[in-house]
């Protein structure tokens, strides 16, 4: 999930992501601890027809420089998000190594190049990659630059921070790989879909306050996300408010306090499913201060979406925004 997300977040995040996909299923509801149903979106769905790469291209790179792609049979991705898009494109063929967040079937056997979520230079040279993909979050810079001074192209994508980014990432990339038409049909596809799902959501009176909670029990990391936490743009889609963000948390995760919840006061709490796993589920989860008086801890009321998605803004945002829609209006259908 190396989307816009708070470096604290990233820190803790490294201690518990696991390198594993879900069944391979394509897809199948499995349940998770407390008895929620969430949809195991483990699989892409590559474009009907793989494109071949136009190359020579140069592009620019999001950290300003100009990146030549002359090549593109040997890609690493420094992403989930990222890898997700190469996949999607029809190119999943050409990648030869994932970073420890692509959790998606496809990608599971390939060799993973991040020790936690540092790059490890060595790994990914090793490999002899035409080009590296990343984003501004990636590093550290050493081992950037490390990769660039053997000179493989490195092209910085800016990291998602909502709907609105799907687009531009994904063309950004297909840009670099040289299937710019690719790219834009994949947008329309991914634009579609998730218009669809919008179209569904049920109209509300008022708007259910949904908190978006990180939770990693085995560490004892508590967060719940304010502005900037990347979960604003997903929450408004599906009908929802933020409501850390809306409770006025300027900071992108804050530790969770009693008062922090009931002035958020949450009707539904939003968490990743191996978040509530580690905490031990919904039993756990009402067990953290202030959550059980909250209205979403007294009705139980909680959604949980797999780690690997949730906040990627990527080819597969809709079926997210279809899992969130489905968790958060269930009782109404």
């Amino acid at each position: 999930m190396r989307t816009r997300v708070a470096g604290a977040l990233l820190a803790v995040l490294a201690l518990t992501v696991t390198t594993g996909c879900a069944s391979d299923d394509g897809g199948s509801a499995e349940k998770e601890p407390g008895g929620r149903s969430t949809t195991a979106a483990d699989r892409v769905e590559p474009l009907a027809d793989a494109p071949t790469p136009q190359l020579p291209v140069t592009v620019r790179s999001s950290d300003g420089r100009d990146v030549t792609v002359s090549a593109a049979r040997r890609i690493v991705p420094l992403s989930g998000s990222l890898s997700e898009i190469v996949f999607t494109l029809g190119l999943g063929d050409r990648v030869v190594a994932r970073d420890i967040t692509a959790t998606f079937a496809q990608a599971e056997k390939l060799p993973v190049v991040t020790r936690n979520h540092d790059v490890s230079a060595e790994s990914v040279l090793s490999l002899k990659p035409d080009l590296v993909l990343a984003e501004t979050t990636t590093g550290p810079d050493e081992a950037m630059g490390q990769i660039r001074d053997a000179g493989v192209p490195v092209l910085v994508v800016d990291p998602a921070k909502g709907l609105d980014d799907v687009g531009p990432r994904i063309e950004a990339v297909a840009r670099a790989l040289g299937v710019p038409a690719a790219g834009k049909e994949l947008t329309r596809r991914s634009e579609e879909r998730l218009a669809a799902v919008r179209a569904d959501v049920p109209k509300q009176t008022d708007k259910p306050r949904v908190a978006f909670l990180y939770l990693r029990g085995t560490a004892s990391v508590y967060l719940i996300g304010g502005k900037g936490s990347g979960a604003t743009s997903l929450l408004e889609a599906a009908g929802a408010v933020d409501a850390g963000a809306e409770s006025g948390l300027e900071k992108d995760f804050t530790t969770i306090t009693t008062e922090a919840l009931a002035q958020a006061a949450p009707d539904a709490i939003l968490v990743m499913s191996k978040g509530l796993e580690s905490v031990g589920g919904v039993d756990g989860l009402v067990e953290i201060p202030g959550v059980a008086q909250t209205p979403a801890g007294m009705e139980r009321r909680v959604v949980s979406i797999e780690d690997g998605v949730l906040l990627n803004y990527g080819p597969r945002t809709d079926q997210v925004l279809k899992s969130l829609v489905n968790q958060l209006y269930e009782d109404a259908k």
